[in-house]
C-alpha cells in the first residue's frame, strides 16, 4: 500500500510537470542554450515524491516548491533571491525609501547572517552593528540552517517591538548581545550642509527612487546660502550600500558634462547590455521635468572629493567609478567592496518575484569592479582603525559563490595606508565615524563629525587645490 501510494504521487507529479513541460517547452527552449534536462527533471519529480510520501510529517505542495526554487537561485550567488510575497512587496516599498525593520543590508556565509552595511539613522546602525559582523542568533532562534529570506523575515516585525541579535565580531573573544526596536525605516537619502564658506558637503546613504532630485534640492539651497563663490565639493558614500541603478547615473549626471558615459553592462541576453549616459532619459523615470536642469554651471567643474570604503557597494562604486575614470574627482578612503554586478527583478505573476543576476557593470574606462571594487587615488584610514578591523571588512570576494571578476586575476589586496595618509596614534580617542553624539540637552547631532578623519582630510585636500588655482 505504501509502494502504492508514493506510485501515485509520482504519477501525479510526474503530469503536472509533463504539462508545464509541454506547455512551456518552447518558450523555454528558446532562451536556453539547449534542450530542457529531462533526466534531471525526473529526478527532480522523484525527490518531490519521496518528500510527499515519506517525510516524517506532511508537507504542502506549495512550500516545497518554493524551497526548491529558492534553492535553486541561492545556490547561484550570493544576490540572486527568491521574493515571496511579502518579500517583493517590502522590497518594492524600500526602494521608495520607507520600510520596516532594522535597517541593515545583509547576505549569507557559511550558513549565517553577515553585515554588509547598516543603513544610517536606522536601529542597526543605532546598535552598534557593522560591516563584517556574523549574525549567529536571532531572539532564540539560531540562524544556522535558515535562509536569508528567513532570516529577514525574523528582523522585520511591527513597529516598537523588540529583537535581541546575537552577533560575532572578528577579534572578539565571545559574542556580543544587543537588543534593537523595530521602526518604520524613513531613509533621508541625501544630507548636505556647508562645511565652511564655499565648502558644500553631501551625504548619500542610499539610492532611491528619489535620491538625484533629493540631492539638486540641497545643492540649490546651499548655493543660496553660501556667501561668495563655491569653492569645493565633498561627496560621501561612505557606508551606502547601493539601490536604484537610475539613482547612481542621477548622482553621477550631477557633477557630469551631458554627454559622458557613467556605466555599462554586458550580460548574456540583448536587454541586459546597456550604455548609460549623463542624460535625462537615463535616470528619469516617467515623463517627469529634468530636476538636475536648472543646477548651477559649477557642479560640474568645482573641485571635488567622493569619500568611500569598504561599506560603499554597487550603486556607489558607479558613482566613484565614473567620477574617477572621467578624472572629475580624487576618489578618497578606503577599497570599496566590490559588487560589480547587476539584479533584474522578474515577477512571476503570483505575486512573487525572483531577484536574478543578468549582468556585469564596468566603469567608462572599461574596468570591472565585480570582486574588487574601486581604488581610491588617495588612501586614507579611519583616525580609529585597528589592524585587525582593517583585516575583518567584509568584501564582495569574500562572499561565498560570488562571482569571478571577467577581466581576470585576483581581487586586489587590502591597500595599506600611504604616507600623506598615517593613521594618528593608537592614543588617540575613538570617535564616532560620520556624527557625533546627541547633546545632553536631546538636541540632534550635526550630520558630520568634528573628528571625522576622512572628511577632515577631504576638505584639507579642497583647500590645497585652491591655493594651487590661484597660483
Amino acid at each position: 500500500m505504501h509502494s502504492k501510494f508514493r506510485q501515485i504521487g509520482l504519477i501525479v507529479f510526474g503530469a503536472i510537470l509533463g504539462v508545464l513541460i509541454s506547455l512551456n517547452f518552447s518558450a523555454v527552449a528558446q532562451k536556453s542554450a539547449g534542450p530542457l534536462p529531462i533526466e534531471d527533471l525526473r529526478a527532480f519529480t522523484e525527490v518531490f515524491g519521496r518528500i510527499k510520501n515519506d517525510y516524517v510529517e506532511p508537507v504542502e505542495d506549495k512550500k516545497l516548491i518554493s524551497e526548491a526554487i529558492n534553492g535553486m537561485l541561492s545556490g547561484l550567488d550570493p544576490h540572486s533571491a527568491y521574493l515571496d510575497a511579502e518579500a517583493f512587496r517590502d522590497l518594492q516599498v524600500g526602494t521608495q525609501g520607507e520600510f520596516g525593520g532594522l535597517g541593515i543590508e545583509v547576505g549569507m556565509e557559511d550558513g549565517f547572517v553577515k553585515v554588509v552595511a547598516p543603513i544610517e539613522d536606522t536601529p542597526a546602525w543605532r546598535g552598534g552593528l557593522k560591516s563584517g559582523d556574523l549574525i549567529i542568533k536571532l531572539d532564540d532562534a539560531n540562524v544556522k540552517g535558515m535562509t536569508l529570506n528567513d532570516a529577514v523575515k525574523r528582523m522585520r516585525g511591527k513597529p516598537n517591538t523588540p529583537i535581541t541579535l546575537t552577533f560575532v565580531r572578528k577579534g572578539d573573544t565571545k559574542p556580543r548581545v544587543v537588543t534593537l526596536t523595530r521602526a518604520v525605516i524613513q531613509i533621508q537619502s541625501v544630507k548636505a550642509k556647508l562645511l565652511e564658506p564655499g565648502y558644500a558637503y553631501f551625504r548619500v546613504t542610499q539610492f532611491q527612487e528619489h535620491t538625484g532630485e533629493t540631492l539638486a534640492k540641497y545643492v540649490d539651497k546651499l548655493f543660496k546660502d553660501n556667501n561668495g563663490p563655491m569653492k569645493g565639493i565633498i561627496l560621501d558614500l561612505r557606508n551606502d550600500p547601493g539601490g536604484l541603478l537610475n539613482g547612481a547615473v542621477a548622482i553621477s549626471s550631477a557633477f557630469l558634462p551631458s554627454e559622458d558615459l557613467v556605466v555599462y553592462t554586458e550580460g548574456r541576453t540583448e536587454d541586459a547590455k546597456m550604455k548609460l549616459f549623463a542624460r535625462p532619459e537615463y535616470y528619469l523615470r516617467g515623463s517627469k521635468e529634468d530636476y538636475l536642469k536648472k543646477l548651477p554651471k559649477e557642479m560640474k567643474t568645482l573641485p571635488m572629493v567622493v569619500l568611500v570604503n569598504s561599506g560603499s557597494a554597487s550603486a556607489s562604486e558607479i558613482v566613484a567609478g565614473a567620477l574617477q575614470d572621467h578624472k572629475r574627482a580624487v576618489v578618497m578612503g578606503t577599497q570599496t567592496f566590490g559588487k560589480g554586478s547587476v539584479q533584474t527583478i522578474l515577477p512571476l505573476g503570483n505575486g512573487t518575484a525572483i531577484k536574478l543576476t543578468t549582468a556585469r557593470y564596468f566603469t567608462p574606462n572599461g574596468r570591472s569592479i565585480q570582486a574588487k571594487g574601486i581604488t581610491p587615488d588617495i588612501i586614507v584610514e579611519e583616525a580609529t582603525v585597528t589592524e585587525g578591523e582593517a583585516a575583518s571588512r567584509l568584501r564582495e570576494a569574500d562572499l561565498e559563490r560570488h562571482l569571478a571578476n571577467p577581466q581576470g586575476g585576483t581581487p586586489e589586496a587590502k591597500p595599506a595606508p600611504q604616507p600623506q595618509a598615517a593613521v594618528p596614534p593608537a592614543a588617540t580617542p575613538a570617535v564616532p565615524k560620520t556624527e557625533d553624539k546627541p547633546a545632553d540637552d536631546g538636541t540632534p547631532p550635526d550630520i558630520v563629525s568634528k573628528n571625522d578623519y576622512q572628511l577632515n582630510q577631504a576638505l584639507n585636500l579642497l583647500k590645497g587645490l585652491q591655493i594651487i588655482g590661484k597660483r
